[in-house]
Order: C-alpha cells, then sequence, then structure tokens
C-alpha cells in the first residue's frame, strides 16, 4: 500500500471523526443516523491512521506531496 493521503487531508478526517463522536456524545445523534455516521467516522479513522484511502486509488487521487 502507497500512502495516498496527504497530512492536511488526514487532519481534515480527524476533525470529522471528532465532529461525529461529539454529536454522538451530546445526544445530537441517534437510531439509524448515528449508526451511518458511526460507521463513516470509522472508516475515516482507519483511512487517517494508515495515510491509504482504496477510493482514492480506485480514482486515481493522492494528496500526499510529491518530493
Amino acid at each position: 500500500m502507497t500512502r495516498n493521503v496527504g497530512t492536511l487531508d488526514r487532519i481534515f478526517r480527524l476533525v470529522i471523526v471528532a465532529a461525529i463522536a461529539l454529536a454522538y456524545w451530546l445526544g445530537a445523534l441517534s437510531g439509524g443516523l448515528a449508526i451511518a455516521l458511526g460507521v463513516v467516522a470509522i472508516i475515516a479513522l482507519a483511512t487517517s491512521i494508515v495515510s491509504f484511502c482504496p477510493a482514492y486509488r480506485l480514482f486515481g487521487i493522492s494528496t500526499c506531496k510529491r518530493v
């Protein structure tokens, strides 16, 4: 797996994860919406940690800086 998620993209994904977690913790999310956004948060967290996004690979996108 080659990296295709850059630093700014990783930070953005982590902010999304934090926002979803906060909304759930504050009780703003429940039911099916909470489950759907929970799945989105897990995927965003995982792709941020490993710096690889399968969808980016599929479309030939990379947000990593080229040296």
